[in-house]
């Protein structure tokens, strides 16, 4: 264990002015308040914050956080209250204390829902002090040091697993590399044993083949490489943790043999100018491994890292990486976020807000996402993808996962223009919104104030950001129109029914039909939840057992829809309405809504053989009508059965007849093939049905077409 002195001494090498009192009765206070507790490994509890403590020195950080590692432990399992901690050591430390303990409470939970709320928290309380989630972290290190003693399996097997997926990617975030290489390595220790064991194996036959020196000759050789190159630098060298090597097998693949950096090599140098002659200097020695090199000192990673990665075949045969990159950086990469502080009065100061960028983001999707889990969701997935840059038009710099589409580019400027998005330009052509990004390309978005996120949007996003934007605005925009779609159901069935339904009225039987309010009652008619039939009968309670059907009959009169009809309006595909993928009704089709449980009413036309599925069901038959003006501002889909002569060209003529007449092939599918005829299925985006119509007469005028027909199942 840690002395008192000692531990004060460390910190006053690297912040002569620090609080020595407040250190002193900080090791003193908490060492009284747990007494005699002991953890599972029979250790006196008060090793805990003494290790946490001891931790955070590594990495410089400020006598107000090395003081909350000592207390972060007395609010939960002592009698120590928040004021005697705000009395005796002053507010700042007693948020600190108080934050870090909210989360340990909520760790006790294995629920995913407890997670996630864990997690929730975590980023709010440290978007208010970075410092929270530092001191969690030397936590959550130390106890995973000490995981092994913890009797339970499953209980080890969920805080390394809550380990892996949150805590290393969030050390990784804010630049703690080797706080996250060994929260990884001993969560993979504990959910993967025999693979770790297997690489660790592997590393001892390399080991072996190469002696017990083989860093130590790698080293001495790059040493005189640089210097005949005329580059001073110092030089260290490493092997790579059994978890990383591990993972990059996974993602690339590959076999052990396949990777060139087993061992990495650390090459210190002066300048930014001196970081690229020492890249010169080793390429000109060595055989470049392609596909290896990046250049992290022009485009800096998120949490500020920079530096130069490259991989050759070193000396010995060797496939290695060697990292070159200056003092500076080398300091950043040593201690992450604390390296950008300064120390005035004792408290931390940020110099450099940029590395502060990927916390926004994470409060971005906090803010749109629905509940906590879905936050978890959108986290995960994006703190796990490896990274593309990509540039702006004016040359700023964005990180994205990889696989990241314009749509996720759009978000990541602005959660404005991606809402707004219409198209993009990836150096300077014109590309589909869905396609991946590569690193090292130029978007520019293209907007529109009339445009708004499509559902469709969600299955092209990999980031988090993106995503919950996107289910938010669909969420949202879907209440709506269940909203307006339950009030035109329920006041086309009174109208019918000849009643009067008023605020009122409907304000009386709320509780009866489970809802808090007349417009969750109205969202519940339009999902399908309730029926019309159910709220006049509860209004009116006379009307029960002779109200008829609101909906329709199997067989429906042949003139034009009644004035009880609901007018259909935005008719966007996974929102309240839904145009079926039997028949694909357009406007001018006569048709029938059948209203499904929990998803809203799906348009058919009146002729659909699906309809006969639910002949036994009235009540789920809804009378609805086109609206006109919506009908003739949208382009919908229709498909069409062809049969076409089996010559060169005949494709081409029907594309070509489609095109003409204002047309839009969206789908095409060859079903059939002859040596005479080609059969095909063809979706045409058209305004309504007397557009198709135009189009389909057009087609069979045409030589090459010898049959063509609307599909209606």
């Amino acid at each position: 264990m840690i002395r008192q002195f000692e531990l004060v001494e460390r910190v006053k090498n690297y912040d002569p002015s620090v609080d020595e009192d407040a250190l002193n009765r900080a090791y003193v206070f908490s060492m009284q308040a747990h007494g005699s507790q002991t953890r599972a490994s029979g250790d006196p509890y008060f090793s805990h914050p003494l290790e946490v403590a001891g931790i955070l020195t590594r990495y410089r950080l400020d006598g107000a956080s090395i003081v909350t590692a000592l207390l972060h432990d007395t609010l939960e399992d002592t009698k120590v209250t928040f004021d005697e901690l705000s009395h005796s050591f002053g507010e700042e430390v007693a948020q600190l204390v108080d934050g870090v303990t909210k989360l340990s409470q909520l760790e006790l939970q294995s629920d995913q829902a407890k997670q996630a709320e864990n997690f929730r928290k975590l980023v709010l309380a440290m978007s208010r002090d970075i410092r929270v989630l530092l001191v969690k972290l030397a936590d959550r290190l130390h106890n995973m040091r000490t995981l092994s003693f913890i009797g339970s399996v499953d209980k080890r097997r969920r805080i390394a697993r809550e380990t892996m997926d949150i805590y290393a990617p969030l050390a990784e975030r804010i630049g703690m590399n080797d706080i996250k290489d060994e929260l990884q390595d001993l969560s993979f220790q504990e959910l993967n044993p025999e693979a770790r064991d297997s690489v660790i194996k592997r590393l001892g036959f390399l080991r072996e083949k190469g002696g017990e020196s083989l860093i130590g000759r790698i080293l001495d050789e790059l040493k005189a490489t640089l210097a005949e190159g005329g580059v001073k630098a110092d030089l260290s060298g490493r092997e790579k943790t059994p978890y990383s090597i591990w993972r990059k097998m996974q993602h690339r693949q590959v076999g052990f043999e396949a990777l060139s950096d087993i061992m990495a090599f650390r090459a210190v140098v002066g300048t930014v100018a001196d970081s690229y002659q020492a890249l010169g200097v080793v390429h000109s020695r060595y055989p470049l491994v392609p596909g290896r090199f990046k250049d992290y000192i022009s485009t800096p990673k998120p949490n500020g890292y920079r530096s130069l990665h490259t991989g050759v075949v070193g000396p010995e045969g060797q496939r290695i990486e060697i990292q070159i990159l200056t003092r500076e950086m080398h300091d950043v990469a040593e201690r992450g976020v604390a390296a950008h502080w300064q120390y005035k009065d004792g408290s931390p100061h940020p110099t450099d807000g940029r590395q502060y960028r990927w916390l926004q983001e994470l409060l971005d999707i906090l803010e749109s996402a629905a509940g906590p889990e879905e936050f978890l969701e959108h986290t995960k997935l994006e703190m796990f993808h490896d990274q593309v840059f990509c540039f702006s038009p004016k040359g700023d710099v964005y990180a994205l996962p990889q696989g990241a589409t314009p749509i996720d580019f759009a978000y990541a400027v602005h959660s404005e223009i991606g809402d707004h998005c219409v198209g993009a330009k990836v150096n300077g052509r014109m590309v589909p919104l869905r396609v991946a990004l590569q690193n090292g390309d130029q978007v520019e978005i293209l907007t529109s104030s009339k445009q708004t996120p499509s559902p469709e949007w969600e299955q092209m996003v990999v980031t988090g950001k993106a995503r919950s934007r996107i289910r938010r605005f669909v969420h949202r925009e879907q209440q709506e129109q269940y909203v307006s779609l339950g009030r035109d159901i329920v006041a086309k069935a009174a109208q019918k029914e000849k009643r009067e339904l008023t605020e009122a009225g409907l304000q009386k039987v709320l509780k009866a039909l489970h809802c808090d309010r007349v417009e969750d009652l109205y969202a519940h008619v339009g999902e399908g939840l309730i029926t019309a039939r159910e709220v006049i009968e509860q209004v009116y309670p006379e009307t029960k057992r002779r109200l008829p059907s609101l909906g329709l009959g199997r067989r429906r009169p042949r003139g034009k829809a009644g004035e009880h009809a609901v007018p259909i309006r935005g008719l966007i595909p996974g929102m309240a309405l839904h145009l079926a993928k039997c028949c694909y009704p357009l406007p001018g089709d006569r048709i029938v809504g059948i209203v499904s449980t929990g998803k809203g009413v799906t348009i058919h036309t009146i002729d659909c053989d699906t309809l006969a599925n639910f002949s036994d069901s009235p009540e789920r038959w809804l009378d609805v009508a086109w609206d006109v003006v919506d009908g003739q501002d949208s382009k919908l889909v229709s498909r069409l059965l062809a049969v076409l002569i089996n010559e060169p060209g005949s494709l081409g003529d029907l594309a070509s007849v489609i095109a003409k007449h204002d047309g839009n092939i969206s789908n095409l599918k060859f079903t059939n093939r002859t040596v005479d005829f080609f059969d095909m299925m063809v979706d045409v985006e058209v305004r309504d049905a007397k557009h198709l119509s135009t189009i389909v007469a057009a087609l069979r005028a045409a030589p090459a077409v010898v049959s063509v027909s609307r599909v209606r199942q």
